[in-house]
């Protein structure tokens, strides 16, 4: 690995690191935050993954969230990766903002060409924690997620789907039920095929029904949010969690959007959820 930046923010160090991928076949960048904690003489800090939404990369929430703030109060290392395989350079991967370059739904793609680069939720869920823990003061056992829009229903699949190695789980304004709405059915479509029955392992109100989480999942999604009728229906998700007793706190904030001035306004509640659960 290769630290291409590097600065000190709130008594740690914001950095962005670069590696090659052998999950995704390509150079790949991720941001992680080390808080003045991390320099403590064999420091084991508990680890919170962030995924970010559509378009995105790890600068969205490095430079917007205003995370690192809480992340030094609580003593956790961020980790935000990219969206999506960098540099692959597929046919027709940056002709759309919601498939392709900067959209991989976190899932791993089966359908070519897509499948030989696209496999985001490998890369996520095995790929990066090995890398974390081998280079920074990371305590695997202690990891949460959290993550907004795609990057929510990213996280709320990777904690479902592996309850043994997430702790702690929440969310900004998710797409919970991806193979219901316009945006999930055409990436999975094109990274999945047209099956829907395998598109359920990747679907958070499907997965509800099966999975073994039990911990608190927290929600926050925006009244005024364009996309919360047409894409997100966080009810979904809330109906599902409750139906199988997994306890879930979906709260509506009234006037915000879909923006970062949003995610900045609730992060410190998010990142005290998890902290509250990753020190335990």
């Amino acid at each position: 690995m290769e630290r291409i930046k590097s600065w000190a923010c709130f008594g740690g160090r914001q950095e962005v690191w670069r590696h090659r991928s052998a999950v995704l076949g390509c150079a790949m960048e991720f941001a992680v935050y080390l808080p003045p904690q991390a320099t403590e003489k064999n420091a084991r800090l508990p680890v919170l993954y962030y995924l970010s939404g559509l378009t995105c990369t790890w600068e969205n929430m490095t430079a917007k969230a205003g995370a690192q703030r809480y992340a030094a109060e609580h003593g956790l290392i961020l980790v935000a990766p990219d969206t999506s395989p960098r540099g692959v350079n597929l046919p027709g991967e940056s002709e759309a903002y919601d498939f392709g370059s900067g959209a991989g739904f976190y899932v791993d793609a089966t359908q070519a060409p897509w499948s030989r680069h696209y496999r985001m939720y490998s890369y996520v869920s095995v790929e990066l924690p090995v890398l974390v823990a081998g280079h920074f003061a990371a305590d695997p056992a202690r990891s949460g997620i959290f993550g907004h829009s795609m990057g929510g229903h990213g996280a709320l699949v990777c904690a479902f789907r592996n309850p043994q190695q997430y702790r702690s789980v929440s969310a900004f304004a998710p797409i919970v039920a991806p193979s219901r709405v316009p945006w999930g059915e055409k990436a999975f479509t094109g990274y999945l095929g047209p099956d829907r029955a395998g598109w359920a392992a990747y679907d958070a109100t499907a997965l509800a029904a099966s999975t073994d989480w039990r911990r608190p999942v927290l929600v926050d999604q925006g009244s005024a949010d364009e996309f919360l009728e047409t894409q997100l229906k966080p009810h979904l998700l809330a109906d599902a969690c409750s139906r199988v007793g997994i306890p879930i706190t979906l709260r509506l904030q009234h006037g915000y959007d879909h923006s970062y001035y949003f995610i900045a306004s609730f992060i410190g509640e998010h990142i005290a959820h998890h902290a509250a659960q990753l020190k335990r």
